[in-house]
């Protein structure tokens, strides 16, 4: 939706798709999508990625200038439970989109991964330049494969693709199971919150605007195959394909009691907490180098967490009139 609302504000056509399922509660949804039907350039289209036909023919008739696929089946714990729900979104859905875009003339794709890439990795910060070879969750897994599979489509027919690795996106809008949305529901109400690794994890929280400002400069400045690339010294974070892959975060981690205080001074009240261990598929610490993005697009998200805590709050008061 933010995405959706650069690109119309700036005069682009934009043709939205999603299939509205209920992973959690659709109505966020119809109103986020609402906030996009009465624009004038906007189109929505209501079909699943891993519909194979539905796609092809989609592409095949409105022959897309630029792809944007922020479409996937979110969350680490979720997939442990059902993973077949990542497969056909996050991997027969993604080869629809490369499918669609290698076919009809796509000038670039840009996509969305994830800093669930980098696994059981601990030098921090994360640099796109560290391997990720070790995911520790299924959907981890899917979204390296969708980096991999994005290569040998730039690499076999020379298809501009762009991946952003996003760290912990948190705004107005977000998703329900997500830890602020999680937080601010539970202290308004009175109730207790998990705290999971009994308080001992750090984010590289990264607000919804940053995101979608940086997925539009990434998207206006097309991939290209890196002209000093060396196969005997093989970089991840360098081809000689059109592909190119970045972290996308806020580069000043907080530590998850802080990230606690700042929504209790939001809301206005303090909370019970419930300490828990650490879940399965889960990270102790994330932490993004954003050197890559900033050389490529001359940005850095930069919103302070505690600014970015306040305006969800607020929005979230407004949203459930509470």
């Amino acid at each position: 939706m933010h995405v959706s609302q650069i690109l119309l504000a700036r005069g682009d056509q934009v043709v939205g798709l999603d299939n509205l399922n209920d992973y959690y509660t659709p109505q966020l949804k119809h109103d986020r999508l609402a906030r996009l039907t009465s624009k004038p350039g906007f189109s929505f289209v209501k079909m699943d990625v891993a519909d194979r036909e539905g796609v092809a023919k989609l592409f095949a008739e409105q022959r897309f200038d630029r792809v944007v696929h922020l479409a996937a089946q979110a969350g680490v714990r979720y997939s442990i439970e059902n993973p077949h729900a990542y497969i056909d979104s996050n991997i027969v859905g993604f080869t629809n989109i490369l499918e669609g875009s290698r076919h009809n003339g796509v000038q670039h794709l840009a996509y969305a991964s994830s800093s669930s890439v980098y696994g059981g990795n601990t030098l921090m910060p994360f640099s796109e330049h560290h391997s990720v070879d070790h995911p520790i969750s299924l959907y981890a897994a899917t979204k390296k494969a969708n980096e991999l599979m994005a290569h040998t489509y730039s690499h076999l027919f020379g298809l501009p693709t762009t991946g952003l690795r996003f760290f912990t996106v948190y705004g107005p809008w977000g998703r329900p199971d997500m830890a602020l949305f999680l937080f601010t529901k539970a202290i308004i109400e009175g109730r207790p919150i998990n705290v999971f690794n009994h308080g001992k994890m750090i984010r590289d929280f990264t607000y919804i605007d940053d995101i979608a400002e940086g997925v539009v400069r990434v998207l206006d400045r097309t991939a290209t195959a890196d002209p000093d690339y060396d196969a005997s010294k093989a970089d991840p974070a360098r081809s000689s394909a059109p592909y190119r892959v970045f972290n996308i975060g806020n580069h000043a981690p907080i530590e998850l009691m802080s990230f606690i205080e700042a929504i209790e001074k939001a809301v206005g009240r303090e909370a019970v907490k419930n300490f828990m261990p650490l879940q399965d598929g889960d990270v102790p610490a994330t932490h993004a180098d954003v050197d890559e993005l900033a050389a490529w697009t001359d940005f850095r998200p930069a919103m302070p967490v505690p600014e970015g805590i306040q305006r969800f709050v607020a929005w979230y008061r407004d949203y459930y009139k509470v």
